[in-house]
C-alpha cells in the first residue's frame, strides 16, 4: 500500500521508477521523488557514507567548490532529476538558481548531489540528530560484587538492587571475588551465581553464563524482553 504523496502531482513530476539505482526507497511508501527527500534524507546521508565517515555530522559532506567529480548525478532543489552531468555544471546550475551543491550520496555510481539551501538544510539535519540522540536510551553496565560466602539477607538485598538495575534496561555484571584459600573451590561457587540469575528470571537472561575471569567468577544478565 502506498502513501499519499504530500505534494500535488503538477508540483514535481519526478517519479521513483525514473531514478536509476534508488530501488533502496522502495519501501518507504513515497512514489515521488521530493517525498522520498523530504522524508529520507537524514537517512540518506548515513546510508552511503564512506567506511572512514561512519558516525560523522552533515557538516562533513562535500560541498560547492570540493566536489571535483567527472559526472554527478544532481537532482533540483523542489526534487526534479536534472540529469548527469559534469560537477562544474552542475555547480553552475546551483549557482544561478542561487543555492549550493551538496553531495548526499558521495559512494553512490555516479555520486548523487543536490541543489539545496546548504544552511537550510544543515540546519535541519543538526535538529533531527539533536531528536535522534534524545531518543536514544543509554545501556549502562552496573556491577554487583559478592564474597562466596555471602548470607542469605545480603544475597536477598543484592538480588533486589540487580531487580531494579534490570528493570530500568541496564545490563548487570555479577561477581564474586575469592581470596587465599577460597581459589581452590571457585567453580565449586558457581552455583551462586547460577541460583542468582535463577531468582531474576521473571525480568532477566543470561547474556554470559559464570566464567572465572582471575580471582574472580563473573556472570553478566541482561533485561528480558518479550
Amino acid at each position: 500500500m502506498k502513501t499519499q504523496c504530500k505534494q500535488s502531482e503538477n508540483s514535481h513530476p519526478g517519479t521513483l521508477n525514473e531514478l536509476p539505482g534508488v530501488e533502496i526507497f522502495i519501501h518507504t511508501g513515497f512514489e515521488c521523488v521530493k517525498c522520498i527527500l523530504d522524508e529520507c534524507l537524514y537517512a540518506f546521508v548515513f546510508l552511503f557514507l564512506p567506511k572512514g565517515m561512519e558516525g560523522k555530522t552533515i557538516s562533513d559532506l562535500m560541498i560547492n567548490g570540493q566536489i571535483r567529480d567527472k559526472e554527478v548525478r544532481v537532482i533540483g532543489e523542489d526534487g526534479e532529476q536534472l540529469g548527469i552531468m559534469s560537477a562544474a555544471e552542475a555547480q553552475k546550475l546551483a549557482d544561478e538558481a542561487g543555492l549550493d551543491l551538496v553531495k548526499i550520496a558521495p559512494t553512490a555510481k555516479p555520486p548523487v548531489c543536490r541543489i539545496v539551501d546548504y544552511g537550510k538544510f544543515k540546519y535541519e539535519q543538526a535538529r533531527k540528530e539533536k531528536e535522534a540522540k534524545k531518543k536514544q536510551k543509554t545501556i549502562e553496565v552496573k556491577e554487583i560484587r559478592m564474597s562466596p560466602n555471602i548470607d542469605t539477607n545480603d544475597l536477598n538485598t543484592k538480588i533486589s538492587a540487580a531487580r531494579k538495575f534490570l528493570e530500568k534496561g541496564d545490563r548487570v555484571k555479577v561477581t564474586i571475588r575469592f581470596r587465599g584459600r577460597e581459589l581452590a573451590h571457585m567453580n565449586d561457587n558457581k552455583y551462586i551465581l547460577e541460583d542468582f540469575a535463577k531468582s531474576l528470571e521473571d525480568v532477566a537472561v543470561v547474556e554470559k553464563p559464570a566464567k572465572v575471569e582471575g580471582r574472580t567468577l563473573t556472570m553478566f544478565l541482561t533485561e528480558k524482553r518479550g
